[in-house]
């Protein structure tokens, strides 16, 4: 198998003068960012940080009703010193299954029931969240900060309209694994924090097993065209090729194709 060198450094001081000139040119000076407690959020502040300077980073924490690792996100905030705020989307999330009527999957004469769907009442999480941050940031004048990386775009391991939504992506061409390794370059970040076992704290389950996959495969399947393994390596290409509809803007019917 070939080899991949990764400079960490080298991509970390890149994505500081990279965020510095998109806010220049752009005409921006404060970024709002999910802060979940996890290596991407944590990162990406870090970076922010450094970048922008910390007064200019708002990290907000959106627990949906109860969090368990909520004092990880706190960790991160405080370790960096930028501004906080915990938003609760607990009520929110309830207010949307009782509008709909989704639990109890009635409907009046006329109208279509909508039935429980477990998938899609985890999707609602990102989705408020992004709302909430949108809300967030236009009343602070701060652009949102993407953290999703390279290998959960390439598996579809997003939700679209909620993580993907943002102003610019920070690990857009980054690996979950590179993501680490940054982070492991930040001596003002917890390196427990950096190296914890990614999870979406939403479905109560890590990434890996959500996925079925390890990101250690996702990430060779990405840089080296393999894992190793041609079993594992066609179920991460039938999951790019079935998600690629989540990084591309939304297609467009062309009416005068086949004139």
């Amino acid at each position: 198998m070939q080899e991949y060198i990764f400079n960490a450094e080298k991509a970390r001081d890149g994505l500081v003068e990279a965020l510095r000139r998109t806010a220049k040119q752009q005409g921006f000076s404060k970024v709002i960012i999910g802060i979940s407690g996890g290596k991407d959020s944590t990162v990406a502040a870090a970076i922010s940080a450094r970048a922008l300077g910390r007064e200019n980073v708002y990290g907000v924490m959106l627990p949906d009703g109860t969090q368990s690792d909520i004092a990880d996100s706190m960790r991160v905030c405080e370790a960096l010193g930028i501004n906080s705020r915990i938003i609760n989307i607990g009520a929110m999330h309830t207010a949307l299954r009782e509008a709909t009527d989704q639990l109890a999957c009635t409907a009046k004469d006329g109208e279509f029931a909508i039935p429980y769907s477990r998938e899609s009442d985890v999707n609602v999480g990102p989705r408020l969240r992004m709302t909430t941050l949108r809300y967030i940031g236009q009343c602070l004048g701060a652009r949102l900060v993407g953290t999703g990386n390279l290998s959960e775009a390439t598996v579809g391991y997003c939700t679209k309209d909620g993580d993907t939504s943002c102003d610019f992506s920070m690990f857009g061409k980054v690996t979950s694994v590179e993501v680490v390794q940054i982070g492991l370059t930040m001596e003002e970040l917890p390196r427990e924090l950096v190296v914890k076992t990614p999870a979406d704290g939403l479905s109560g389950k890590s990434d890996e097993e959500r996925l079925g996959l390890t990101y250690s495969d996702i990430h060779k399947y990405i840089r080296l065209g393999t894992c190793g393994d041609a079993e594992t390596d066609e179920k991460i290409r039938r999951k790019e090729r079935a998600n690629m509809h989540k990084r591309r803007m939304p297609h467009v019917l062309d009416p005068y194709e086949n004139a």
